[in-house]
């Protein structure tokens, strides 16, 4: 027994450093295509700079990981404590996070050194079977990192935006438009049941992923595809963008004060719509997914289209029994596609864009944080957010699963989200 208890913890403790260098090399090459200046500059509050990603992540295994955890460890910048903690109170102070593109020093080559730094320890703490308490941890800073690798693109994306050259990210050679129109969506029926949803507990999650749990659900359709941008713009020529009818008090508020006309990104050039993405500034492809809305926009949308947004538990027993499989940070189109051809099946339930349902970010019925700093990872921010689901065409692969959590404000529109959607049967 004590052999083949070895033997898993031998073949974990490798799989857990291939983890760990394949997301460290991952967000890496995600810095290739930066200059100093692309990886410094903050476009907005809600967004951070390419370098302070790169530093968080680093910060992140060096505090929560090495300094307490490898003997004889020692920091590569005392200061940097102070640079990259994002939101551990429990730590200490920190930078304002409305002015990390401030940080013009430390040099993206000084990051890339803190990393390299880091890893070193990180080896060193790996090869010493540490044991499953440090593993767990070690295992949290990579799917933290590849949070921050989704981040990094979205904020980058915004950083262009504001470019008025419009410069690419990535363009390895151009991207056909589907001029194809989308046949209406089909709607998938659910009886009415008793259902479990949340993480069973085996194999990574987040905490706030669990506990599994019960939940009664009535009887609801769902559509069997992602809304298209050439569904959105009907939205916008029937004037959704000017009916107060159609919007949430908040939402109706925002649209006024922001002067919201379309999704973020899109510009109306020569009589068509335009919108910037990590290629370029590009035709709006009419066939892909709608990108770039707010949950305030995703439910006008629903109440002009006499439909509504999924709740999170309808749209997860839904995706019980679907493969984990779309179009991923990986497919390296860095957009949304078009669905593939209609069939029986639910279409896009992963990848391309997260899916706002209409459930409050709020605790599952006996979630409790961890102790320490990393109970301030999800907990805390269980207030004013929606929930969304899916995973986008950012999301590293391997990172999502069919109970995974994010969440943002109602009125966030820089991250890759969109919709799908409900009705009651």
């Amino acid at each position: 027994m004590e052999v083949a208890q070895r033997s898993r913890s031998a073949t974990r403790d490798d799989e857990l450093a291939l983890l760990y260098r394949t997301v460290r090399y991952s967000s890496r090459n995600l810095g290739t295509p930066l200059s100093d200046a692309d990886a410094t500059v903050q476009s907005m509050p809600d967004a951070s700079p390419a370098k302070w990603h790169l530093a968080h992540t680093t910060w992140f295994f060096e505090t929560i990981v090495l300094a307490p955890h490898l003997a004889g460890y020692c920091r590569f910048d005392e200061s940097f404590d102070f640079l990259f903690n994002s939101y551990y109170e429990s730590i200490g102070p920190r930078q304002p996070r409305a002015r990390r593109g401030m940080l013009t020093r430390p040099t993206l080559e000084t990051i890339y050194a803190y990393r390299n730094h880091v890893d070193a320890g990180m080896e060193k703490l790996l090869e010493r079977n540490p044991p499953i308490a440090v593993r767990d941890l070690v295992e949290l800073g990579c799917h933290h990192e590849q949070q921050h690798q989704e981040l990094l693109l979205t904020d980058i994306l915004h950083l262009f935006a504001q470019n008025p050259t419009r410069p690419a990210y990535k363009l390895p050679g151009p991207v056909a438009l589907d001029t194809s129109v989308a046949a209406p969506p089909k709607y998938k029926a659910f009886a009415g049941s008793i259902v479990e949803i949340g993480h069973c507990g085996e194999a990574f999650a987040f905490d706030c992923e669990g506990p599994r749990h019960k939940v009664i659900l009535p009887p609801f359709e769902l559509a069997d595809r992602l809304v298209t941008n050439a569904e959105w713009l009907e939205f916008v020529a029937d004037g959704g963008y000017e009916n107060p009818l159609l919007w949430l008090s908040d939402g109706w508020a925002r649209v006024r004060a922001e002067v919201w006309t379309a999704p973020l990104y899109w510009a109306r050039e020569n009589d068509e719509y335009w919108t910037m993405t990590l290629r370029g500034f590009v035709p709006v492809d009419r066939a892909a997914p709608v990108t770039h809305v707010s949950y305030f926009e995703a439910d006008a949308f629903a109440t002009w289209a006499g439909r509504r947004l999924p709740t999170e538990a309808e749209w997860e027993l839904a995706a019980q029994t679907q493969s984990l499989t779309g179009n991923f940070a990986d497919s390296g189109l860095l957009q949304p596609a078009a669905a593939a051809a209609s069939g029986d099946k639910l279409r896009q339930m992963f990848g391309d864009v997260w899916e706002w349902t209409r459930s409050a970010f709020l605790p599952y019925p006996g979630f409790r944080p961890p102790a320490g700093a990393i109970g301030e990872y999800n907990g805390k921010f269980m207030s004013g957010q929606y929930v969304l689901r899916g995973g986008s065409c950012v999301t590293p692969p391997g990172h999502i699963r069919t109970t995974y959590r994010n969440f943002f404000p109602p009125e966030i529109r820089w991250q890759f989200s969109g919709l799908r959607l409900a009705q009651d049967a």
